[in-house]
């Protein structure tokens, strides 16, 4: 079925409840990248250090990655709805409090709290919009994937535009849209059914268990670490205006988008996922490599480039991490991005902290090396990673009930 078949329920003919949960979709993944042009002005606001603000980054992430744990846990008890509302109220009320920071230290604790109500909210939002979408599960994650490379490509846009006044108000201006998110949710969206059986806290780690699964998380590992070292690290070694950076990461993530979304489904179906995915990664290591080493212009034109290869890289992840083994879909998803946030946590703080040992080129050095070791993964655990999805599909259709988050 042709996800864009306006006839069979497609892209376009959704249930208001689904557009009202996409529409915060793009909100919360704006909140990702809302930060990056106005890193080097909340450092000379508050004062502090590449590697202190960055900490923005690594907060978020960490609580994300601890956070995947406990969604499916708090999803499958008080259902996907509730989930949903209880992780928009924590973003309405943290990313508030951001903006009255008064030092890098309150900032980076409120992103943490920040980095909660995300992982409530994003993680449930795919298996609501698959369970409210019409048009099958098809339409609903080409959706999906739309409204995270929206959100994406329109954060650091959001950040220029009102950070060229203060950086205070992106966070002020995240916090009214996810309130306003969280009321269109509240009168849009009924509620989901819950699964028949309560996800504990441990089921997603037993779920790492299985080798095509731990194999897919740890080259999202390395992969990730690249991938934030570009998007938490490359602002400072830009050092633009925030419109100027607000531009450069839109026209990046709409690369991200493009990609994602058109470019890689047909990429996968003339060459297979791994085939992809691997020459993505070796592709995306010489990106970030030239980004290091070349002149101010040719990291601008690098950074937006790699916009195009982490499009790739974000569909096929997504894709093994919920086929790829025959645990449900949404405990599969938790324990694949609890491996995977660690390495979105840490690229943050040790990309700056390398650039202090060493100077400014080898912070990319390691990106590279790590993009590398993410495609080493993929060759060295193809057999574990080749798995016929389609073969799951019914029994995860039944599954759905509650959190994914592979994006």
């Amino acid at each position: 079925m042709d996800p864009f078949d306006e006839g069979a329920g497609g892209l376009l003919k959704q249930p208001k409840s689904v557009w009202a949960t996409a529409g915060a979709s793009v909100v919360a993944f704006m909140g990702i990248g809302l930060v990056d042009p106005i890193l080097p002005s909340i450092a000379q606001g508050l004062n502090a250090t590449a590697s202190q603000v960055s900490l923005l980054f690594t907060s978020y992430f960490l609580i994300t990655a601890i956070a995947m744990l406990v969604t499916g846990f708090v999803s499958s008890r008080i259902g996907g709805k509730k989930t949903l509302l209880l992780g928009l109220a924590f973003v309405v009320v943290f990313a508030g409090l951001a903006g009255t920071s008064g030092s890098v230290g309150e900032l980076v604790g409120f992103r943490a709290g920040w980095g909660l109500g995300n992982a409530l909210f994003v993680s449930t939002a795919l298996a609501v919009i698959v369970g409210a979408a019409a048009g099958g599960s098809a339409a609903a994650i080409l959706l999906y994937e739309s409204a995270l490379g929206l959100g994406m490509a329109c954060g650091p846009l959001l950040g220029a535009l009102l950070g060229d006044a203060s950086w205070r108000y992106p966070f002020f201006g995240t916090a009214f849209l996810m309130a306003v998110g969280f009321l269109c949710i509240t009168v849009f969206l009924k509620e989901q059914p819950r699964p028949a059986r309560k996800t504990s806290l441990l089921d997603p780690v037993k779920a790492l268990g299985h080798g095509g699964l731990a194999s897919a998380a740890i080259s999202a590992f390395f992969y990730n670490y690249t991938f934030f070292t570009v998007l938490a690290f490359t602002p400072f070694v830009l050092n633009m205006t925030p419109y100027k950076s607000g531009a450069v990461f839109f026209a990046w993530g709409v690369l991200l988008a493009v990609f994602s979304v058109i470019v890689a489904p047909r990429l996968q179906k003339r060459f297979g996922s791994l085939k992809v995915l691997g020459g993505s990664l070796v592709l995306l290591a010489a990106d970030v490599l030239v980004l290091g080493y070349g002149s101010h212009t040719t990291a601008v034109v690098c950074t937006i480039l790699s916009g195009a290869f982490i499009g790739v890289n974000n569909t096929v992840y997504t894709e093994l991490a919920l086929g790829v083994s025959d645990a449900p879909r949404p405990v599969a998803s938790a324990g694949y991005n609890f491996v995977r946030w660690f390495a979105a946590a840490a690229a943050p703080y040790f990309a700056p902290k390398i650039e202090e040992w060493t100077d400014i080129h080898i912070p990319f050095v390691v990106a590279a090396v790590t993009a590398v070791a993410g495609a080493v993964v993929v060759v060295v655990r193809r057999k574990a990673l080749r798995h016929e999805a389609e073969e799951l599909e019914p029994r995860h259709a039944a599954e759905d009930g509650v959190t994914v988050f592979a994006n």
